[in-house]
This record gives C-alpha cells, sequence and structure tokens, in this order.
C-alpha cells in the first residue's frame, strides 16, 4: 500500500503522527498546497515524503499519484476539495478514502423541508463506474462520520433485532484559554467546515425518507459519559443521516451537536451578516470569501492544542429492540482526553479522534479484513474488527445502557 495524503493540517499531521507507528504500507506521500508544510510532517517517519498538490486540480492528483505509484489516496483537505481528489484518484487507478462526503445544496424553493442536492450525492452518482473499474471508494470514514457508521454496523448485528433510531450524539466539555488563563473562542475543527454543517438544513431519515428541518432545531440535553456531563444539542447537517439507511434498516436517523449558546449565536451572526458566504467578494481590489476571511483570522486548530483542556466524545445512541426482543437503549461511545493526545501524539483530541479512524480502516484493506467496490460507507463493512483495531491502538470504546426516550417508550 503506497498512500496519498491530500493535506497536512490538523488532521492530516495527527494521521501522519498515528500511521508513523504502524506497518501496514509501504509509503506515504504527504501532500499539501504549502510543501513546506507538507514536508515538515514528512519528517516524522522516514517512509514519508513531503510534496505539494493542488486539491482543486483532478489532473495534478493524478499527475501525483501516477508519480509515486499511488494504491490509495487519503483526502484530508476541506470536503470542498472532494470532488476533485475523488476524481484525480479514480482517473490514476487508486483507491480513494475520505472523512467527509461531497457537498449539499439546499432545495432552491423549500429548504427547511425538503433536501435539495444531499451529501455524497455526487459521489454515490458515479458509484457504478467505481465497481465497473473494480475500485473501492470508502466515504464518510473520519469520526463523525466514520466511528458513529461503524457503531451502527456494530449494533445492528450484535445488539439490536430492531432499530427505532440511529441518533448520532457528539459533545465535549473542551476549553481553549489565551495566554492569560482566559477562556477564547477558537474552534477545536476547521472552521470552513464547521460553518458549512451547521448553517445548511440538517438532514433526518424517517418514515423511508429524507427530508430537512431548521438549523440548530429539536433542542435536546444529552448526557455524556465520562465526566463530560449533560450537555445540548441540536440538529446539524451530517453525513451520517445519509449513510446509515443505506445499509441499515432504522426508522429513523438523526446527527445532533453539542455547539454551546455561544457558538450558535456567533454562527447565526456570521450567517446575518453574510460572512458564511463562499462566493467572492471584492474588498479594495482584491477577491475574497467571506468564510474565507473568517477562517483565517480565527487560531488554526491545529495549534490550540497546548491551550486546551477537557474531553471529547463521538457517539451513537441507538433504541429499539434487543436480540431478545425486549426495548432496549444504548450509547456507543469513544472518548478522548485532550491531555493524552497531547503527551502521547502532540496533537489535540479533535483532530486526532478524527485521524484514527481512517487510519484504521486503510489497514483493514492492508490486510484483506475489509473488501470491496464502488462507493462505500462504513456501515458495508465488518465493525468487529474495526472496533478490535481501535483498542489495539490505545483507545478503546465504550457502551452504556440508559433509559428509552419517551418515544421509544410510547413506541414499544
Amino acid at each position: 500500500m503506497r498512500i496519498l495524503l491530500a493535506g497536512a493540517g490538523g488532521v492530516g499531521g495527527a494521521f501522519a503522527a498515528i500511521a508513523a507507528r504502524r506497518d501496514f504500507y509501504e509509503q506515504i506521500v504527504i501532500a499539501d498546497y504549502d510543501q513546506a508544510k507538507a514536508e515538515r510532517a514528512a519528517e516524522a517517519d522516514d517512509r514519508f515524503v513531503g510534496a505539494r498538490i493542488d486539491a482543486s486540480d483532478a489532473a495534478a492528483v493524478e499527475r501525483l499519484c501516477r508519480e509515486h505509484g499511488i494504491t490509495h489516496v487519503m483526502n484530508a483537505v476541506d470536503p470542498v476539495f472532494n470532488m476533485p481528489l475523488f476524481n484525480g484518484a479514480f482517473a490514476a487507478g487508486a483507491d480513494y478514502v475520505d472523512m467527509a462526503m461531497s457537498l449539499s445544496q439546499p432545495h432552491p424553493e423549500a429548504p427547511y423541508e425538503k433536501t435539495g442536492v444531499k451529501l455524497g450525492d455526487e459521489q454515490f452518482a458515479v458509484a457504478h463506474e467505481w465497481e465497473g473499474a473494480g475500485r473501492l471508494a470508502v466515504v464518510g470514514m473520519g469520526v463523525e462520520p466514520g466511528l458513529s457508521d461503524v457503531f451502527a454496523r456494530y449494533a445492528a448485528d450484535h445488539l439490536f433485532s430492531e432499530i427505532d433510531e440511529l441518533g448520532t450524539r457528539d459533545g465535549a466539555n473542551l476549553v481553549v484559554t489565551d495566554d492569560d488563563g482566559n477562556e477564547v473562542f477558537a474552534p477545536s475543527f476547521s472552521m470552513w467546515t464547521t460553518i458549512e454543517e451547521c448553517l445548511n438544513p440538517p438532514v433526518i431519515w424517517e418514515d423511508g425518507a429524507w427530508h430537512t428541518t431548521a438549523p440548530f432545531s429539536e433542542p435536546e440535553v444529552f448526557d455524556f459519559p465520562e465526566g463530560i456531563g449533560p450537555v445540548e444539542c441540536v440538529n446539524v447537517e451530517h453525513e451520517e443521516v445519509l449513510l446509515m439507511p443505506r445499509w441499515i434498516d432504522c426508522k429513523r436517523a438523526t446527527f445532533k451537536y453539542g455547539l454551546g449558546d455561544e457558538f450558535i449565536t456567533i454562527l447565526k451572526v456570521l450567517h446575518t451578516l453574510g460572512l458564511d458566504r463562499t462566493d467572492k467578494i471584492t474588498v479594495k481590489g482584491v477577491e475574497v470569501s467571506p468564510r474565507d476571511v473568517v477562517a483565517a483570522v480565527l487560531p488554526d486548530p491545529a495549534t490550540v492544542g497546548p491551550r486546551m483542556s477537557g474531553k471529547t466524545c463521538a457517539g451513537l445512541w441507538v433504541t429499539g429492540k434487543g436480540k431478545d426482543g425486549e426495548p432496549r437503549s444504548t450509547y456507543l461511545y469513544h472518548v478522548v482526553d485532550n491531555e493524552w493526545t497531547m503527551r502521547e501524539y502532540g496533537h489535540q483530541c479533535v483532530v486526532w479522534q478524527t485521524a484514527i479512524n481512517p487510519v484504521i480502516a486503510l489497514e483493514l484493506l492492508a490486510h484483506g479484513r475489509w473488501s470491496g467496490v464502488g462507493v462505500l460507507g462504513p456501515e458495508a463493512f465488518d465493525a468487529a474488527p474495526f472496533l478490535q483495531l481501535l483498542e489495539d491502538y490505545g483507545s478503546p470504546w465504550g457502551m452504556r445502557e440508559q433509559a428509552l426516550p419517551e418515544q421509544a417508550l410510547r413506541t414499544s
């Protein structure tokens, strides 16, 4: 296996740090638009090579793949570049892995009721071409989407006979401080991506169809494990809802994220001011995208780790009937402590938790424990070897039985 890692930012850097401890590949070419950044990341292991890439150019991706004999393209850049990387990998005869799918477009007349172009539609539209070529694209293989989708497969195979809802629930108690110890606003993940997923109409799967709702709708307080505690979570657009029902029979699928009042207020203000826009405007003779400006003025998520404390939790709340036919409500989760990831890997916990999952997926593909052709989500593969490797990597997952939600109690 020869991997092209596109992107040497927070997640790409964490991917390289994790992969440096594994031996399932021959070489990783770490490529970034900023070649110096890629070369710095490549210094971590003698199997790494730094290179420059323009991720917006599919032909450039293809050339780099052919130059280095790449077998697998690992996409660790913002999802706006998904399709050039996806298409470039296909043209080069390489397999492909990403952590977020191709972007959506809201319905033009009823954005908070009907779906328009859904996340991943562009990729699934050409699944037959990947199948015909005998090539594999694993889409949505980060932490969210990714690990929660693995949990969904595990729950369907081992825990439940009938599933009412697959509810992804993510929350954290992370705090970032300045040099004086004062708490500051500093997103722990790509602000560009955060704006995209939080301000787009969230998608819900219900009664055999996808529909949309308003951003930040259906607030609920979810009690997260391992000391994180209660966090208010709201609907956010996310790939799990578009992936899980394709492979797993469920009555409902949702994604809710614990953003917090301050973050929601900031996002609403950005939208009101038009600072979430991606189309370019001219400012004093210079063309700029407002969203790019917002992302540029905030701290780089890759750099906030030393000033961050707390834990982050990604998980899936599954309700339905257990294998014994009785009502069941189970939360499968993965908690990561920032102090641990900084001490062990030198990367903050959110990017580290995102990066570990595609490393595991690639190791499973390298050893033939995962295989397939076409465009597939994590749900299409056996979850058990993935979860075992997660533990072998030193980051165990957990499972907690909990009270049924009111809706489940009414229908059971």
